[in-house]
């Protein structure tokens, strides 16, 4: 093993044995291989940055790199957006170590030197976040490397492999040509991404939502505060928020969106599907504070006289998520509310019983313009789970669960 701070400014020779200059940066091309270093970028007394393929480097240790071409052969280097850069990009970053759910800073980077067809490689083996690596780099340059090594030795070293980090890259056309992808974040819990993101900068957190699919996006975001979830989407394109609040619960896309500039909220709103649109705006006409503005419109619902097989085709049909449906709600033959089943309720009955037998008993509702704080003492009275919300017709608008009610309870306390 080899450290970025041991392999930092070493002296860099051609095939004669002639030096070229001093080694100030080693690139990985993700398109070609993400693991070995493709690049070693050297300074020449000149101060030109040359540039030395992977595959002319004879051999590389803790005193000199050896190269296996003359000098006169080597090419000045370009830029190249394409390339990762191991001293800019990451070292001294902030990364996320997905194991351990978490942002953390890189102090050093540890590599693998690999005899390889006649040259050597270097292979990256993980990034170093302990001790050790941050007194390796507060110490380079000051004592000969070995002594450093034996120091650092005895102090506790904490490194993340490589297969762990998530590299944080704000330009979204840098993020596709380094090929970051943000595939083993998004499968940690959203309440655990949502904690990753409030460690991070706006342009970090926009840089991690964007590289998200629009459904894990949206999960997240609902993890993290309202006035977060605004913020947080002005940053992004209008298509982009769009396409995240289409996949958040109505209610949710309603709080967030009355959060935003109304010029904000209306652009995003144009660039939502129509049917999803028409549903956040009708919630955006409620009051605040009230049932109607705490309310979703993601419920199940069938008619009284239905039994247990016209419950399976409604929730086969049912677009939001199942986990969240605690009820049945039962309409008569005008669509008036007539009755609450709860799903275990619903397991336990026979297959031929009509739901209207087994519903509960007294049915309690509120009206729209119910105030929220009469919505929590409801909860709280009666042990609620979800409290649907009707019109002065009785025609079920929507329903309040109980994570919403604990919000409102959170929040004000």
């Amino acid at each position: 093993m080899i450290y970025f701070t041991e392999l930092e400014h070493l002296p860099v020779y051609d095939v004669k044995g002639e030096y070229l200059g001093k080694l100030v940066e080693l690139c990985v091309d993700p398109s070609q291989n993400a693991l070995r270093v493709a690049l070693y970028l050297v300074q020449s007394p000149r101060k030109t940055i040359l540039r030395i393929p992977h595959d002319q480097v004879q051999s590389i240790s803790m005193l000199a790199a050896q190269t296996t071409v003359p000098a006169a052969s080597l090419m000045v280097h370009a830029p190249d957006e394409g390339l990762l850069r191991i001293k800019k990009d990451v070292l001294d970053q902030q990364i996320i170590d997905v194991n351990h759910r978490k942002v953390v800073r890189v102090n050093d980077v540890d590599f693998d030197i690999h005899p390889t067809n006649g040259h050597a490689e270097l292979r990256i083996l993980s990034a170093n976040v302990g001790l050790a690596g941050g007194v390796r780099r507060l110490l380079q340059g000051t004592m000969p490397k070995h002594r450093i090594r034996s120091l650092t030795a005895l102090m506790p070293s904490k490194n993340i492999p490589w297969e762990f980090v998530n590299l944080i890259e704000p330009d979204s056309s840098r993020r596709v040509k380094l090929r970051i992808s943000y595939e083993r974040l998004s499968e940690l819990h959203p309440a655990d991404i949502a904690d990753i993101l409030e460690e991070l900068s706006r342009d970090e957190q926009k840089a991690v939502v964007e590289g998200l699919d629009d459904e894990t996006a949206a999960e997240v975001i609902s993890e993290i505060p309202t006035e977060m979830q605004a913020a947080l989407l002005e940053s992004l394109p209008a298509e982009k928020a769009a396409d995240i609040v289409e996949e958040m619960p109505p209610d949710e896309a309603a709080d967030v969106l009355q959060e935003m500039p109304p010029e904000t909220s209306a652009e995003v709103l144009a660039d939502m599907e129509k049917d999803e649109a028409t549903e956040v705006r009708a919630l955006l006409g409620f009051e605040e504070r009230t049932a109607g503005a705490l309310m979703t419109t993601e419920f199940v619902v069938v008619g009284e006289d239905s039994t247990l097989d016209g419950v399976v085709a409604a929730l086969r049909n049912f677009e939001g998520k199942l986990e969240s449906v605690h009820m049945i709600y039962l309409i008569d033959s005008e669509a008036k509310l007539s009755g609450v089943v709860p799903l275990a309720q619903i397991l336990l009955a026979a297959g031929g019983t009509p739901l209207k037998d087994v519903s509960m008993d007294p049915l309690i509702s509120v009206d729209a313009h119910t105030s929220e704080k009469r919505v929590v003492d409801l909860f709280h009275k009666y042990n609620l789970v979800a409290l649907p919300v009707i019109d002065d017709r009785s025609h079920l608008l929507g329903v309040v669960t109980a994570d919403d009610v604990l919000e409102v309870v959170v929040n004000h306390d």
